[in-house]
């Protein structure tokens, strides 16, 4: 495989591109990172089954229409490609800074400035696209309550029933949020999607992200999103609401807008994920 990764760079970078150092990265899901290296160029390649080749590609689409919509660094794509047995992404190689970070203020300047454009008059995507592993339906809807209410939550549900898991009854708790949703009035935003602190980070203090899972939706999805697993430093949520500052329910419609990534985790990992989901299926529903 290493024969066709460094052919592939060859080609896109117009350079006799060989290898001479590789070193494993420490992963946290199935795919295998590595740092690749002539001893001049350096690049870091995600490598997976050959099934998930599209995945790989959906990441270079999203990682290039977040470079031209929005100020965050982000890293080029390569290539992508696969041989009989895998398939990986090739993305420019950028050294993250160490902690602590000092600039969350820009961070949060920089989501705003994103979320400010609104270009696109329907909430979907041109194409589905992946959370993790997730496959991630998109299609396009007039109205935002209805695709996050079928295209997200309703999924995710389906997704845990296939598997023998039903934490609600699907079909009253979509409707349920359709109608908690209804009446709150989104402008579509074009989102990151997977908006948490393992997805960020600084380059010489410039903000950077990665890892998008793209689509057009409410804004307030991300700001949920960082929330969640490990909320961001104030300054980063001070800076936002200054740039664009957050509406009336916001607290309300973040406990709905947390589910999907807890969901997602509950289809991915089980555990403890789905007795979070369940709780907050329960804190819904009162």
């Amino acid at each position: 495989m290493w024969n066709t990764v460094n052919e592939q760079i060859s080609q896109a970078m117009h350079f006799d591109f060989k290898h001479t150092i590789k070193r494993q990265l420490q992963s946290p899901n199935s795919d295998k990172l590595f740092q690749l290296s002539d001893g001049i160029h350096q690049y870091f390649v995600k490598v997976a089954h050959r099934s998930d080749l599209e995945r790989f590609e959906n990441e270079a689409h999203n990682l290039q229409l977040l470079t031209k919509e929005s100020l965050f660094m982000v890293p080029d794509c390569i290539t992508t490609g696969a041989n009989i047995e895998f398939s990986f992404i090739v993305l420019e190689w950028l050294e993250l800074d160490q902690q602590p970070h000092t600039n969350w203020h820009i961070m949060g300047g920089h989501l705003a400035s994103l979320h400010l454009k609104h270009r696109q008059a329907m909430f979907g995507f041109d194409q589905d696209n992946f959370i993790g592993p997730t496959t991630q339906p998109n299609r396009w809807h007039k109205k935002w309550n209805i695709f996050f209410a079928e295209e997200r939550i309703g999924w995710q549900l389906q997704l845990l029933h296939e598997k023998g898991i039903d934490l609600v009854d699907k079909d009253y708790f979509v409707a349920l949020i359709k109608d908690m949703l209804h009446g709150h009035t989104v402008k579509p935003s074009l989102l990151h999607g997977d908006f948490w602190r393992g997805n960020m980070g600084f380059i010489q203090s410039v903000p950077s992200v990665f890892d998008p899972s793209c689509y057009y939706g409410d804004r307030e999805v991300d700001i949920a999103m960082s929330e969640l697993f490990a909320p961001l430093p104030d300054a980063f949520y001070i800076a936002y609401n200054k740039h664009y500052p957050l509406t009336h329910g916001y607290e309300q419609r973040k406990l709905i807008y947390q589910l999907y990534p807890i969901l997602n985790h509950a289809n991915i990992f089980a555990g403890h994920y789905l007795t979070e989901a369940k709780q907050q299926i329960e804190l819904l529903l009162k």
